[in-house]
């Protein structure tokens, strides 16, 4: 554990262990039964990974949730999911007591992710995390299929999905991609991406434990921080978003790194060259346990790519009526698996969802479009589902076009992603007034954004047009806004 503001700490195979059963009898203790679930609102922490792990030994199903989450959003994470109680941090305890109010109970950890608390920031009826270490709970007997995790993803409904992972996804995801990745037992594996996340979670933290290997763990990423731990701790591997690895290239490169591979989005020699390392591209998803289109770490790989088929699962590129596409051509992605194994289990409480995610032959519905080049490298073309990809976090359009429209004086509003250079893409709001809008609209809008939804879905820009663009059926031709923004580098649009 490598904390900014605190010297580092720690943790033995024999000594995580041990405090993963404790904690798991501190939960029985306090009345979480197997099949109930918990609400794990942290940064990256050693006590993200306790409390994950001893749901789990417990029976218990983690309900992950995004740290930079705004009430709202916690709110409706705890009410989804019926959470009995919650696990977090003292700047966010206020937070969850006031927004999910049915908790039985809440536990605070001793420090924000290895910072002091602020005065005050904590709720007045919590309890400590160290307070939930009790006698140890002796080990069930594997459940495979037993749930055990569930992980909120961006569907295009407007309202996030539960993800729900069984205790054999775990273990795939973790198996899996160690192998994939080459993950060695003399490995160093920094991670600074989210443990609420499927890289930060199944392809860096589960791979690593897999191959025994050890794990440095810091709370979040920053781009001043991250060299130091990587020397001090002699990181061998990692992964990246775009966003994070395009923060490190503007920033000298220590020669004297260990690094010897980073798994990231995609394949870019230019980085390589820059890094000094292997960079693997990889594909996957939350519903996806593991990289289902993967590098090889001992292969060159085609640049700008994201790998070739995974042999652990079964993918298609198909064209809109369902034929698969030649070399050199664009199609929808799906891919095949095994519910519960190396596919999500479903959506939580949502069987509707769950089926229409599948097509008839059981392929899962991705919602993206890659392009199959000859040598089999497939490369990620666009989105056809409305998502926008915010520094490596998926944001739903309609979840932020919903809080938008419940502004006065809004008629009509649609949101878009804009390609940004630090983090990708970037929200940006076209918005049709009501003759009688106030002034202040545009400043009211993004109020409302910043109380409703986390920081990153935020829209940076909001244009306020005289009408929307129309295709068919008089859907909103959201192509067409894009293309504006494309074309307006001046900045033509009334903001």
């Amino acid at each position: 554990w490598a904390p900014f503001d605190a010297p580092a700490e720690t943790w033995s195979y024999a000594r995580f262990a041990s405090e993963v059963a404790q904690v798991a009898g501190g939960l029985a203790s306090r009345g979480v039964a197997t099949g109930d679930r918990v609400l794990v609102h942290l940064e990256n922490c050693p006590e993200a990974l306790i409390a994950r792990f001893a749901c789990a030994r417990l029976g218990a199903v983690c309900v992950a949730t995004n740290a930079m989450a705004a009430g709202p959003e916690l709110a409706y994470f705890a009410e989804a999911t019926g959470a009995v109680a919650a696990i977090t941090q003292p700047k966010f305890s206020r937070l969850a007591s006031e927004h999910c109010r049915s908790l039985k109970w809440l536990a605070l950890t001793g420090s924000d992710a290895g910072s002091d608390p602020a005065p005050g920031t904590a709720a007045a009826k919590s309890d400590s995390f160290a307070s939930l270490h009790a006698e140890p709970l002796p080990r069930r007997a594997p459940e495979p299929m037993a749930s055990a995790s569930i992980l909120f993803t961006t569907g295009t409904t407007g309202r996030p999905k539960g993800v729900l992972w069984t205790q054999a996804n775990l273990i795939w995801g973790a198996k899996l991609g160690a192998l994939q990745q080459g993950i060695r037992a003399d490995d160093v594996c920094q991670i600074f991406l989210p443990l609420y996340h499927v890289v930060g979670l199944s392809w860096s933290l589960l791979a690593a434990l897999w191959a025994g290997a050890t794990v440095v763990l810091q709370p979040r990423f920053s781009a001043s921080r991250f060299w130091g731990a990587a020397l001090a701790h002699r990181a061998t591997v990692g992964s990246q978003v775009l966003f994070t690895s395009q923060a490190l290239s503007q920033q000298p490169v220590p020669s004297g790194h260990c690094f010897r591979q980073w798994t990231a989005a995609r394949c870019l020699p230019e980085h390589e060259s820059r890094f000094g390392l292997k960079l693997i591209g990889a594909w996957g998803m939350t519903e996806v346990a593991a990289q289902g289109i993967v590098g090889d770490p001992c292969v060159p790989q085609h640049p700008g790519s994201i790998g070739r088929a995974s042999i652990a699962y079964r993918i298609r590129i198909a064209d809109d009526d369902g034929r698969p596409v030649a070399s050199g051509e664009t199609g929808n992605l799906t891919i095949g698996g095994m519910r519960g194994v190396s596919l999500f289990s479903g959506y939580f409480s949502d069987p509707r969802a769950t089926e229409e995610a599948f097509d008839a032959g059981g392929y899962f519905r991705t919602g993206d479009r890659v392009l199959l080049h000859q040598d089999g490298s497939i490369q990620f073309a666009d989105r056809a589902k409305d998502m926008i990809k915010v520094g490596g976090e998926g944001v739903s359009a309609a979840e932020i076009e919903r809080v938008v429209l419940g502004v006065a004086g809004v008629k009509e509003a649609a949101v878009v992603g804009k390609t940004d250079p630090a983090y990708g893409e970037v929200a940006v709001a076209f918005v049709v007034p009501r003759p009688d809008a106030p002034a202040s609209i545009v400043e009211n809008i993004i109020e409302a954004c910043r109380g409703s939804l986390a920081k990153f879905k935020v829209p940076r820009e909001v244009y306020l047009v005289s009408e929307l663009p129309r295709m068919g059926f008089g859907k909103i031709a959201k192509a067409v806004l894009r293309e504006r923004l494309h074309n307006d580098s001046k900045g033509g649009f009334r903001k």
